[in-house]
This record gives structure tokens, sequence and C-alpha cells, in this order.
């Protein structure tokens, strides 16, 4: 006797729209009338959409595991690398060694020079006048930061910027083609620097190849190749997400002048506002699971083998968490629940230097202008990622206020 196909309805398209705010409506609507829901969209997948079964997925990572499919759509060569696409304990040496070279103590040593590159690579849009403050700013100093971070040779970081931007838009699109050049070139990085550092090893505290090169794992060294995986991995995921939060972030404050100029009145508030701005616009629309074993979420059975992804965006705008969920609220008293980072052993391990880099752009675009407008059209970010990707604005310089002033003020009279 033949067995029917199982049935799942259809609940929603992901692929209906990437302009960021008919996103967020679709995860409105999905909370209050089908908070897991299904769709047929690349290859079929689940997305919990409240806050309470996201944030209870990430935490379960026994049963939620992250090593068949780590992002929808995922690497259209099926690829795994450490430490996103390996569950616990195989991904725990490689996030020890990657956790080590983000110390509180090595991210201070690095703001400074991570200020000098903000400055520089701001600096000419600024003179300009106007700019894409997501491809020109958000993409080039991710890249500086990457280089810093991995003491990579500097000649590299324009490279890697390119790089990775032509690799995020194949992926996006799903080119195999160019997501294999734009690898390899990738891979040619990371095994360049994993043969520097055998033959000149660099403190581990200090070196993420190193830090990988030196942790043991029963007595034994991790897989050369798995190392070089891992290195990999980190020459993109931090190119990612940081075009598509600072292209939000200064968006919503080109077009909210009041905030903006609070912020530059009182720079202290940056920090809490980056938390905000965090909540607000998480940049990923959700990364992936697969269950262990049946089972079953507000009354909806998901089985071993169909994705699930962990809709944090929506999550971190559920009202039953956050009052008034759309809106930008300074000081909120419950702000550390936000999920942009996710939770349990998968929460993004760059997030200490990832609020590092927002902080200091923030602060430079602020300190370095009078005021900026977002102007023009904008181009939201496609699957997996959510938000914008294109941004452009209008800065007026302090100096150019003065003179705006000094034009407006009436003639003065001399007796």
């Amino acid at each position: 006797m033949t067995v029917p196909a199982r049935r799942i309805p259809e609940d929603f398209d992901p692929a209906s729209t990437d302009d960021p705010d008919e996103v967020h409506a679709l995860y409105r609507d999905l909370r209050a009338r089908c908070p897991v829901a299904h769709t047929d969209s690349h290859g079929g997948f689940w997305a919990l959409a409240t806050y309470p079964e996201v944030k209870a997925a990430a935490l379960d990572d026994s049963r939620f595991i992250s090593s068949v499919k780590a992002v929808v759509p995922s690497d259209p060569r099926g690829l795994r690398r450490p430490p996103l696409n390996f569950d616990a304990p195989h991904h725990t040496p490689y996030r020890k060694a990657l956790d080590a070279t983000l110390s509180r103590r090595r991210l201070a040593d690095l703001e400074p020079v991570l200020r000098e590159h903000a400055v520089r690579v701001l600096t000419p849009m600024l003179q300009r006048g106007s700019g894409d403050i997501a491809q020109e700013f958000g993409a080039l100093f991710p890249a500086w930061v990457t280089t810093e971070w991995l003491n990579l040779d500097p000649e590299l970081a324009p490279d890697l910027a390119e790089t990775a931007a032509r690799w995020v838009r194949a992926w996006r699109l799903q080119d195999r083609e160019v997501v294999n050049a734009m690898s390899e070139r990738m891979y040619a990085m990371a095994r360049a620097l994993v043969a520097d550092r055998r033959d000149h090893p660099r403190p581990v505290e200090e070196d993420p190849a190193s830090s990988l090169l030196a942790e043991p794992v029963d007595g034994e060294p991790l897989e050369a190749e798995q190392i070089v995986g891992a290195l990999r991995q980190s020459l993109v995921v931090g190119m990612v997400a940081p075009p598509i939060v600072i292209g939000s972030i200064a968006t919503h404050l080109g077009t909210d002048p009041q905030l903006q100029e609070r912020l530059r009145a009182e720079p202290d508030l940056i920090t809490a506002a980056l938390e905000e701005f965090l909540r607000l616009y998480a940049p990923y629309r959700g990364f992936a699971r697969t269950v262990t074993r049946p089972t079953v979420v507000l009354g909806r059975e998901i089985l071993p083998g169909e994705p699930v992804t962990l809709t944090y965006a929506s999550a971190n705008r559920d009202a039953a968490v956050f009052d008034d969920p759309d809106e930008f609220r300074l000081g909120r008293p419950n702000i550390a629940d936000h999920l942009a980072f996710g939770r349990g052993r998968h929460r993004c391990p760059g997030a200490p230097m990832a609020r590092l880099m927002l902080r200091i752009a923030l602060e430079e675009l602020l300190a370095r202008t009078a005021s900026f407008t977002a102007v023009g059209s904008r181009e939201g970010a496609r699957m997996p990622e959510l938000g914008i990707v294109s941004s452009h604005l209008r800065f007026v310089l302090p100096r150019d206020a003065d003179a705006e002033r000094a034009a407006a003020a009436p003639a003065r009279r001399w007796i």
C-alpha cells in the first residue's frame, strides 16, 4: 500500500517582499495568526515567529541542531564549516579558540586603530556631502575590522570587502559559479594565514589562527582543513550583517532629526541606543535548525529533516515581550532580552566586536556631522538577511552649518 505524502499547508511566502517594513508586517501577521508557520519556498521550511518559541529553540541545542542546515537558503554547495555548522561538543573547541581572541582587553587594544579606519573610510563621503552609507561605509569599514582582528596584511582589506560583497550577493541569488569563485578567493586567504601562523605563531589571545592551531582536543590539534574552514567562515560572517545594520540605523536617524540631535548632544546615550537599534533592526530573518526527533510546537508537528528558522527579527518585535515593539524607545527596562545575536551555544561569537564596531561607526558619524538626512530610494536585503543594504544620506558638516547660520543671521551694523 502506498502511503500518501505528508501535506503541510503553506502559511506564508518569505519571497513576497524584501522591503523591511513589509517583512515586519508579515511577521506581525504570523505572530497573531500562525506563530509556527510553514512555506514551500527554498525547498520548504518552518518559521518560529514568537519570542518564547524562538528563544526556547535556540537554547535547546540537543533537539534543534545546526549541523544539517544552519541558514535558509543555505550555501548552494552544501558545505559545512565550524563552528556554525557543527553541533556540540564538536563545535566547542572552535568557539573556545575564537572567543579567546575577543576579550575585553583585546577589544580595548583594537579600538583606537578601528576608530582611525572608521574616520578614514567615512571622510571622503562626508567631504562629498552625500553617499550610500551601507555600501560605501558599511561594506568597507567591517573589512578593516576583520583585517585587524585576524591580523591580516592590510593590503587585503579592500580585496576582502569586494570579495565578500560579491560572495554575499551571489549566495542570495544562489549563483553557484560566483559563490565558488569568491569562496575560493577567501579560502586562499585562510590557507595563507594558517601557513604563516604555523611558521610564525602569535599570542593565542591576540590571533585567531594561532589560537585555533594551539587548541587541543583530547591532546591532539584540530584538523587542519577545519581550521581553514573556521577562518574562511570568519572572513565572511563579519561582512554580511554590518552593512545592513549600519544602513538601517543611519536611515532611522536620517529620518528622525530629534533623536539624531539628542545622541549627538549626549554621546553617553549611544551605547544604550545601539541596543535598541539592534532589537529593531536584527539583520537576519532567521538562522536554521533541524529537529532530532518529532517535535510539536504550539500544536504543529515538525519532523526530522524539515528545516526550522528561528526568526530573531520577529521575536524582537513580539508585543508580548516588548511594549510598542515597532517604536524606538531609549532605555527599555528589558532591552537585554533582545535576540539580535541569538542565544545558546550558537549565539554570535563576534557580538562583542560587533558592538564595538557599531558604536565606533555611530559615534564618528554623529561627531563629524551637524546633521544628515536619508534621501532617495532604499534597497532591502534578500533572504536570509533583513534590513537596508543601500541607503543614501545627505550630510551637513559642522563648518557648513556654521556658514549657513552666518548667512541667515541679520547683517551687523557698524556705527
